[in-house]
Parts: C-alpha cells; sequence; structure tokens
C-alpha cells in the first residue's frame, strides 16, 4: 500500500478495476461488480449472524435476520473502502495478487458458509434446550441461505437504486451549488423521501387495518365465550356497557375468571362472586369532536360508573388494569388475584384500540399512554374520596404495552408506592420510561436483568418467585409493593434500537438461566437478532420469553402479604390444570 503524493491526484479507479483482464468471465465477472472489502466485511457479519440470541427462531426469521446483516456487512465494508481511497490511499494491488485474494475468499467463504449453518444448528438446539423446547432438526440450512441471500440481493438493489437517484439528483444540483454541498443536499433529499415513504406507507397500511379487519375482527367472539349473567360483570343485563359494545378481548374478560364454587373449592372458604368491569373502544364510536384524550376519559367515566353500579368499591381489592392492543388482559394474573382474595375483588379495564398488540407496539404508543393516564386517575380520583379506613386497597397491573401504558399514570416509583397499594408490572417494553429510570437508579453491583433498588425495600424485580426474596442486599420487603416480572430471555423487555451501536448492560453482565451464555453483542447484528426474535416471544414456554402464565399467583402473594404459602400453592396448582 502506498501513499499518492501527486498534488493534484486522478481520481481513484473503483475497487473492481484491480481485477485483472482474464478474470472478468462468468462467475469472476459477476463478482467484480461487489467491493471487496464489502464481501469480507459481509462474510464476517454473516458469521455473526448465526450466533446465540435470546430465543430459538425459525429458520426462515434466521434468514432474514442473516440477509439483514450480511448487507449491514457490505455497507460498511465499501463505506471503509470509500473512506481510504479518500484518504489518498491506493489500494490496487498487482495482477496476481488481486486474483489470489479472490480465489483465497472464495476458499474461505466455501468452508465458512456451511460452518456456521451448522453451528447456527447447535446453538439454536441449546437455545430450545434452555426454554424448555424439545431440540429438533428442524433447521433448514438450504432454506436459511436461500432466504438470506435473495434478502441481501434485494436489499442490495435497492440501495444501489436509491444511490442513482442521488447520483442524479447531486448532478442537478452541481448546477447552483459547489459540488460538496450538492453531493450532501442529494443523500439529505433522498434519505427524507425513504423515510417519509416508509412512515406514510406504515401509517397507511396499519389506518386500513384499524379501520377494517382490525376492526371486523373485533366484533367476533371467541368460541366457548357467552354473555355473563352475574350483574357483577359489565355486559350483563345489569350492566350500562351492552355486551356488543365491550370488542372480542373485552367479552373474553368479563366472561371469563373463577366462580366463588371454583374460588371455594380451592381455598376451603366461602368466596364472593369478582367483579369485572370493562368499557369498549366500540361504545364511542362515532362521537365526534373529541380528541382521542377526551374519548379515554368519557371511557375511563364509563368504567367508574360500573364500578359504582357492582358496589366494587366495597370489596377488599380494586385493581386498575391496563390492557394491551385491541384489549386484552391476561387471564392468569387476574384470575390469580381473585383466588388470593376469595372473590373479594373488582377488576377495572378498557379498551383503547382495535389494532393487535404487534401493531400497536409499533405504531402507537400515545393510546396506551392516554388510556392508562385517564383510567387510574379516573378510578384513584372516585377512590380517593373515600374513607381510608374502609376503602379497597388500590392495585395497579399490566402486562407489555399494558405495563407500558399504566405505569404512563405515574411519574416515577415513589408516585407509585404513594398513590397505590401494590403493582405488578409484567413483560414491560424497553422504552418504558418509567421502568428505564427505575432500572438505571439500580444499585451498584446489581445487574440489570435483576436490578435491586433502593435495597428493594418497596420494588423488586423478578424472572422467577424466588427472586423476590433471594437476591443478595435486600432489605426489609415493606409495603406497598411493586414488582416487576420480566424475564431474561424476552425480547419485548430487553428490545432497543440503542441496541445498534450501543453494547447493554445485560450484555456485559451474567446472562440470564434461560439465555445462551456464549450470546454477545455484535453491532446491528444483534439489533436485528433480538427484533426477530420478538415475532414469536410469546410462543415459547410459560416462565420464558414474552409468555408470563400462572406463577403470577406467587407474585401477588407476595404484593399483598399472603403468607400461607400451602394455600398460594393451591391456587397455582387450580390455574395450571386449567380449573380457573
Amino acid at each position: 500500500m502506498t501513499t499518492t503524493t501527486d498534488t493534484a491526484p486522478a481520481p481513484a479507479p473503483r475497487e473492481r478495476a484491480s481485477l485483472p483482464g482474464r478474470m472478468r468471465h462468468g462467475i469472476v465477472k459477476w463478482l467484480s461488480r461487489f467491493s471487496f472489502l464489502g464481501l469480507v466485511v459481509a462474510l464476517l457479519f454473516y458469521c455473526w449472524s448465526l450466533t446465540p440470541s435470546l430465543l430459538p427462531r425459525a429458520w426462515y426469521l434466521q434468514g432474514v435476520a442473516t440477509g439483514i446483516s450480511i448487507v449491514t456487512g457490505y455497507g460498511i465494508g465499501v463505506l471503509v473502502a470509500w473512506a481510504i481511497r479518500k484518504c489518498g490511499f491506493d489500494v490496487r494491488l498487482p495482477p496476481k495478487a488481486a486474483k489470489a485474494v479472490w480465489i483465497l475468499l472464495a476458499v474461505v467463504a466455501i468452508v465458512v458458509v456451511p460452518t456456521f449453518l451448522a453451528l447456527g444448528s447447535r446453538w439454536q438446539n441449546i437455545s430450545r434446550e434452555l426454554v424448555g423446547i424439545e431440540s429438533g432438526s428442524n433447521w433448514d440450512y438450504p432454506g436459511v441461505l436461500a432466504v438470506a441471500l435473495l434478502l441481501a440481493l434485494i436489499l442490495l438493489l435497492v440501495a444501489r437504486g436509491l444511490r442513482r437517484v442521488a447520483q442524479f439528483l447531486a448532478r442537478q444540483a452541481m448546477r447552483i451549488l459547489p459540488v460538496p454541498v450538492a453531493r450532501a443536499v442529494s443523500v439529505v433529499v433522498v434519505g427524507a423521501i425513504v423515510l417519509l415513504a416508509l412512515e406514510g406507507v406504515l401509517a397507511a397500511g396499519i389506518t386500513r387495518i384499524a379501520d377494517g379487519s382490525a376492526k371486523v375482527a373485533d366484533e367476533g367472539t371467541a368460541a366457548g365465550v357467552v354473555q355473563p349473567q352475574s350483574p357483577e360483570r359489565s355486559g350483563s343485563a345489569a350492566s350500562n356497557q351492552p355486551w356488543d359494545s365491550l370488542g372480542r378481548e373485552g367479552r373474553t374478560f368479563v366472561a371469563g375468571g373463577p366462580t366463588p364454587e371454583d374460588i371455594a373449592a380451592v381455598t376451603g372458604r366461602p368466596a364472593l362472586m369478582p367483579i369485572r368491569v370493562y368499557a369498549g373502544y366500540r361504545s364511542i364510536g362515532g362521537a365526534g369532536g373529541q380528541s382521542e384524550l377526551e374519548e379515554m376519559e368519557t371511557l375511563a367515566s364509563r368504567v367508574v360508573a360500573e364500578l359504582d353500579r357492582t358496589n366494587a368499591f366495597d370489596r377488599e381489592y380494586l385493581a386498575v388494569a391496563t390492557t394491551t392492543g385491541r384489549g386484552w388482559v391476561n387471564e392468569d394474573v387476574a384470575s390469580s388475584l381473585e383466588y388470593l382474595a376469595d372473590g373479594n375483588s373488582a377488576i377495572a379495564a378498557m379498551q383503547y384500540s382495535f389494532l393487535p398488540s404487534p401493531l400497536a407496539f409499533l405504531a402507537d404508543r400515545v393510546s396506551p399512554r392516554n388510556a392508562g393516564r385517564a383510567l387510574f386517575e379516573a378510578v384513584y380520583d372516585r377512590w380517593s374520596d373515600l374513607d381510608p379506613n374502609t376503602r379497597p386497597k388500590l392495585l395497579v397491573f399490566g402486562e407489555s404495552l399494558g405495563s407500558y401504558g399504566g405505569q404512563s399514570a405515574f411519574s416515577g416509583a415513589q408516585d407509585m408506592i404513594t398513590r397505590t397499594d401494590g403493582a405488578l408490572w409484567v413483560g414491560t417494553p424497553n422504552f418504558t420510561e418509567q421502568w428505564r429510570r427505575i432500572t438505571e437508579s439500580r444499585d451498584p453491583g446489581s445487574r440489570e436483568i435483576l436490578p435491586v433498588v433502593y435495597g428493594g425495600q418497596n420494588v423488586r424485580f423478578a424472572a422467577t418467585p424466588a427472586d423476590l426474596t433471594d437476591l443478595a442486599g435486600l432489605r426489609q420487603w415493606e409495603f406497598p409493593r411493586i414488582v416487576y416480572w420480566q424475564h431474561p430471555s424476552d425480547p419485548i423487555v430487553w428490545w432497543s434500537a440503542d441496541l445498534i451501536l450501543h453494547r447493554p448492560d445485560w450484555l456485559r453482565e451474567e446472562r440470564g438461566d434461560d439465555v445462551d451464555k456464549s450470546m454477545s453483542w455484535i453491532p446491528f447484528v444483534t439489533f436485528w437478532q433480538v427484533t426477530l426474535d420478538m415475532v414469536f416471544a410469546a410462543d415459547v414456554p410459560s416462565g420464558h420469553g414474552h409468555d408470563y402464565a400462572t406463577e403470577a399467583a406467587f407474585f401477588w402473594a407476595d404484593i399483598l402479604g399472603i403468607e400461607d404459602q400451602a394455600f398460594v400453592q393451591r391456587v397455582f396448582d387450580a390455574l395450571s390444570a386449567g380449573t380457573g
């Protein structure tokens, strides 16, 4: 490698020009269209993309992750080569040397590509075993490679097309602007057009879904769900909220849960009919002139009216649940509380969207916040006027987007402690502001996946019930108790755009029990791995990924201060057996 010293150097030739003429035939001629350094880095990113992540992936998702990683690596290699040339270095090799390095790259690829496909299969089996899935041979080696290469080529063609558009715009701009400015402007303009186009397509697509298939799906009723007869339920004949207005998930919620007989069979004590009240988003459809926040406040007022109608403020426990996307409430979390309370409880919830959770997760982070704040504030205003000696204990809970939205009602941990008697936040998304602030303020020496905050005096994080009491350095567990339930392998909790260029603490520290210890952070690659882990995050056995189920009984018991572990175990067993 030599440095050019001429005062007016000629433009450096493109990297492919270093190939000898006799190599420009067949496959070699086709390969010469690519940057050598770009292909080297792309091969490295290919290998990295097959390394372990949080959860096992289907072969086609692995192909997508690998394809995106290949293009990312190629782009980085091209950028580095361009920077080297711009610094005045001539990287051309003599024809024989150029031929040798191309042959070497081909040989390395022939060895490395199948080797890492086999290693990837092995790592996937390790991940399956860690989350309780039987290891299998459903790893499609040719399929992974085919999807990856096809996607990589498509993305590369798109990128080259955009580059040509930028070059065209730059030539036009050079007529009135200096060359460097014209080039910069063209890149900015093309980038802005792409971003706006993607945003427009996404917004239009989601709007179409919300107004079309999502709304239609919300009209249906799940199999086995029938209108409740008990006046303690919204949607019953005694309710002010019509059955048809509750939405699919709302109908499932109010029709579900244990009966007094179910509870008594487990507890051995008399039980009340648990109260469940709900308001559906459909009930305010067509009421024009209201902002979204005003719509949420309207729904919240209807929920409070249902609480008054059912005498919910006379119960021992009153829980405010913020739902996910189209109004889902985790049945295991709700039923666990009702069993432990001998049915002397009320749960209030409402729907804020027709969108399924994955789409709401991507495109609508305003509605969950508005709904969480509106519902809690409406209930809290009514509850705070009651006699402190006789009013119910006020609880809050939510899962995923429900956790995100529910926490939006509070300024932080101290606000939760001040205004509630307990909280259970499940599978909290990484972008939740309150969760992030609490996690970042953890005590020195505690891990990001299981933070200890102020010695665990009022706020504790846990992957399993044992973590609530077994973590080192814990103080006396005082009331009110705030619990964050999160699995080390849950990509919803750990996904963040920061993964692109920033190594998180949870990948600096010891890995969680259900995460492959060899998982490591790789720029760009880890981001796409965790992104695709989210696709089937809930399709794993309970206790892993984004699947939170009957262990909720143990968490609620700690929050409520129930020390009879045999009783709690019976509730857990009943829920696990599906008798609740």
